[in-house]
Parts: C-alpha cells; sequence; structure tokens
C-alpha cells in the first residue's frame, strides 16, 4: 500500500458510520421488542459481524453454509441460514460439524426438504424454520401452509423453532409500506396455521432494510436486515439511507477526459453490476449528489457531472455502488476507515456461494 492508500479501486468503510448505523438500528429493535439477527451476506467480514453482536445482535444471518462457516471460524456462536437447503452427504458434514461449534438453524419449504433433514441430521441439534412467501414470489410456502409443513418436519424429527420470511419485495419506490404490510399478514396467518398445528412459533422472523421502518413489529420477534450497516445507492434512492449515513465506498481515480465526459477505473468487477429498475445510474457520487454513473464496463465508469467541472486526472473520487452486498463479494478486503488511517478487515465469506 502506497502513502496514498491502495491502490483504486478499493472498498473504503467509514468505521463511524457503519458503527452509528449499527447502533441505532440495536436500539431501534429494543425499543419495538424484536431481537436482531443482521444478514451478514451484506459485509462478509467478521470485524463487522462483531460490532453488530457486541451491539446486541442475538446472532448472525447467512445465505450458505460456507458463509455460516466462515463466521464460526471466526467466532459466531450462533447462526441462521435463511435458506432452503437440500441437503447432500458433504453438507450434512459440514452442518454436523458446524453444529458442534454454534448454535445452528436452516430453513426448509418443502415436506420432501425436511423429511431428508430430519433424516440426515437426526441427533446433531441442528433447527429449522419454516419459509413462508410473503410477497416475493420467491421460495416459501403460502402462510396457511405453514403449520402443515411444521407438523410434518417434527414428525419426522427435525425440530422446528418458527417461521421467517422476507419481504424483497420492498425493493421499489413505491413498496416500502406494502411489502411490511404483506409481511406482517403473512406472519400472522403462519403462526396461525402453526398453532391450529398444535405447535407454537418460539421465533417469527422477516425484515428487509427498505422496509425496517415500516414493520409491524407486534408480529414479529426477530428481524434480519443487512443492507443497513453500510446503505447503497439503492438506498440511497429509495430515501431509506441517507447520503450521511452511507459507510461504504469505491474509491476510485479519474484516469479519463475522453469526449469530455469524467471516467473512472472502477467498473463492474469493482462496483457490481446490478441496476434495478427505479436506479437512475450504476452508482451515486456523494461529493456530487446530482451526479450518476450512466455508463458501466468491467473496468470504467463513466460520470455525468451534471455540469460541474471535471475534476483533474488522477483525482479520487468516491462512489457508493447500488447493491453493496454485490461490490463487497467482489472485494477480498475491505479497507476500514477507522479514523487513525486505513485497517484491511478480510472479507472472509467471499466467493462462500455453497
Amino acid at each position: 500500500m502506497s502513502k496514498d492508500g491502495p491502490a483504486t479501486p478499493y472498498l473504503r468503510v467509514d468505521v463511524a458510520r457503519a458503527r452509528t448505523n449499527i447502533e441505532r438500528t440495536a436500539r431501534w429493535a429494543v425499543a419495538a421488542g424484536v431481537a436482531l439477527r443482521p444478514h451478514a451476506k451484506t459485509h462478509k467480514c467478521p470485524q463487522l459481524a462483531r460490532l453488530q453482536i457486541d451491539a446486541g445482535a442475538v446472532g448472525l444471518t447467512v445465505a450458505t453454509i460456507g458463509e455460516a462457516e466462515a463466521f464460526v471460524e471466526h467466532g459466531a456462536e450462533d447462526v441462521f441460514v435463511a435458506y432452503p437447503l437440500w441437503l447432500t452427504d458433504e453438507s450434512v458434514r459440514r452442518l454436523r460439524d458446524l453444529a458442534d461449534r454454534a448454535d445452528l438453524a436452516i430453513g426448509v419449504d418443502s415436506a420432501e426438504s425436511a423429511a431428508r433433514a430430519a433424516r440426515l441430521l437426526e441427533g446433531s441439534g441442528v433447527a429449522a424454520l419454516v419459509e413462508v412467501d410473503c410477497g416475493q414470489h420467491r421460495t416459501g410456502v403460502a402462510p396457511d401452509d405453514a403449520g402443515a409443513l411444521a407438523a410434518v418436519a417434527v414428525e419426522a424429527g427435525l425440530p422446528v423453532r418458527g417461521i421467517f420470511t422476507f419481504p424483497g419485495h420492498s425493493y421499489a419506490p413505491d413498496a416500502l409500506v406494502t411489502a411490511a404490510d404483506d409481511e406482517a399478514r403473512a406472519l400472522r396467518a403462519a403462526t396461525e396455521s402453526l398453532r391450529a398445528a398444535g405447535l407454537e412459533p418460539d421465533v417469527v422472523s422477516g425484515g428487509s432494510t427498505p422496509s425496517l421502518a415500516h414493520t409491524h413489529t407486534e408480529d414479529l420477534t426477530e428481524l434480519r436486515p443487512g443492507v443497513y450497516v453500510f446503505g447503497d445507492a439503492q438506498q440511497w434512492e429509495l430515501g431509506t439511507t441517507a447520503a450521511d449515513q452511507l459507510a461504504l465506498t469505491c474509491r476510485a481515480t479519474v484516469v479519463s477526459h475522453a469526449g469530455g465526459r469524467l471516467v473512472l477505473d472502477a467498473g463492474s468487477k469493482a462496483l457490481g453490476a446490478d441496476r434495478a429498475a427505479y436506479a437512475t445510474g450504476w452508482g451515486r457520487l456523494p461529493d456530487h449528489p446530482e451526479a450518476r454513473v450512466l455508463q458501466l464496463s468491467e473496468h470504467h465508469a463513466v460520470v455525468d457531472l451534471a455540469g460541474a467541472p471535471l475534476p483533474a486526472l488522477g483525482t479520487q473520487i468516491d462512489v457508493v455502488p447500488n447493491h453493496v452486498c454485490a461490490a463487497v463479494n467482489l472485494a477480498d478486503t475491505l479497507w476500514a476507515d477507522t479514523g487513525d488511517g486505513l485497517e484491511a478487515w478480510p472479507v472472509a465469506a467471499r466467493g462462500r456461494n455453497s
């Protein structure tokens, strides 16, 4: 690393802002009477997970067994794989090993996967939560079917802790409130379905960063937001994260003024290639709120500065990725600005996609 910092492009974390985001959300959860189990696929970083746990998170959410392994290797003691796993001999071996070192739960959304998990994980201590579809229409059973599936799992020998959902359809400007409403209705119906089957859910889990402020917390016991730790350009455009709350940026260098445009060295291999339908560009510049990344190649970002003068060649500029989770998964290291310089924080769960 040179005296000017790492070579660009690199991901920089404003630790003070991240800590503020973590602690603010933790206080909100306490006031609402719900547990917080943040989704660590956003940051994939043990240091940030430790900040979340120290702020009161009851454990971590992950998407894959590999992510669970990465965090347990770094001291996590309570992990939920919020995914409808289809188990193989290899994944069973890995889950059993994890269950020897941490409290572990997985998702199920079919009688076949629940029965298979019960048979292959017998005696391991691994528990399950039934996934419920609350409107994203990706995975999960209909709310009224949650009790029947839970009963099948329990009868087969798989402990069921409760239910979970993800209001992923909240990622739209007009859906922040309606997705939270959908989530509440689905979880109420699923809870009633379990009770009708003679089962009392200990955990009723939901939450997403866009819908978080609108969550019907009286209908849940636990929330699993992820992006809140950093924010990103999507959250900025949705209005759920203010510019001064953005805690992760990609530091890039001005490499060209070709065609009278600003061209940076941070392309899709640093920023990620996600662009939601409502997004006005491929990224945002905190120091130039009206600017937009209008063109993105693997190693180029072409920026419209909305009439502002072009910074000189060699100038370093921060870009906020559209989807921070995708950007983080492209980096080996997060460069954490602690106020006393930059520290290298490993993206320990990077690429742990199975």
